[in-house]
């Protein structure tokens, strides 16, 4: 793949609906990055950004707008396209967090980086980002 690609976990996704700093990041970023995500990771969003919401007292209505924008930037991977690595992915994974396989299958099928603040991933063999240090893979 040319330019720069990245795969985001599911909790970047929350934390760009979530706060502004994630978002404008991507956003920001948009024109020059290709920004990837699994699309199971678009349905955890949609599974765990309500409670969040409402425990933050927040309008989920409006939050999940933003996550149909993010949708527009993200692009979602279906998992045909990246089944076919479920496997070296959980060899790799398992271990830690077996539920986070896609992310990794999508960083593999597309030869990037994942970008994440789970630990899970360190270790698995694919350059991992946090939300701390992520401006300067984007720079």
């Amino acid at each position: 793949m040319s330019g720069k690609a990245i795969v985001l976990d599911a909790n970047i996704l929350i934390r760009a609906v979530l706060g502004k700093r994630v978002r404008e990041l991507i956003f920001d970023n948009a024109a020059t990055v290709k920004f990837f995500a699994p699309d199971v990771a678009y349905a955890d969003a949609r599974k765990y950004l309500p409670a969040l919401l409402k425990k933050r007292g927040v309008d989920s209505s409006a939050a999940m707008v933003v996550l149909d924008r993010l949708e527009g930037v993200v692009q979602s991977i279906d998992a045909e396209l990246y089944a076919g690595m479920q496997q070296q992915a959980l060899q790799r994974i398992a271990v830690r967090d077996a539920e986070d396989w896609p992310v990794l299958a999508c960083a593999m099928t597309l030869g990037c980086p994942v970008w994440t603040e789970d630990t899970d991933f360190f270790g698995t063999g694919v350059a991992t980002w946090t939300s701390d240090r992520i401006a300067l893979y984007l720079a």
